[in-house]
């Protein structure tokens, strides 16, 4: 069973490769065309994987950084959402004083009509 796990491993990191290469947008790919890549990762078993995978494409920094504007955020890090959040709630605060104020007002009416 032992013998067989390098085996397994290189089509692991074939398919890896691969997929990674076909989901890669065509601007993110770097020195070849992405036709390229893929017979490269397909025809050369070991090789070609690593060679996609540490030149293939550009990578992102480490340490994530600062989210660029259109990258999806987590709602609780959204500072648009969490704005938002706090305006509806303003908002309800303001109604519900509003309604409190126009049922003080309509028993004031009622107390003078006696």
């Amino acid at each position: 069973m032992l013998r067989y796990l390098p085996f397994l491993l290189i089509i692991a990191l074939t398919i890896y490769a691969f997929i990674d290469c076909l989901n890669t947008p065509e601007e993110e790919v770097k020195h070849l065309p992405k036709v390229v890549w893929v017979l490269i990762i397909l025809l050369f078993s070991i090789v070609g994987p690593v060679v996609w995978l540490f030149a293939g494409r550009t990578r992102a920094a480490a340490g994530g950084g600062r989210v660029r504007r259109g990258d999806w955020v987590a709602p609780d890090d959204n500072p648009e959402f969490l704005r938002s959040l706090r305006e509806e709630r303003e908002r309800d605060r303001d109604g519900d004083r509003d309604k409190d104020r126009d049922k003080d007002r309509g028993k004031d009416k009622d107390a003078d009509n006696d």
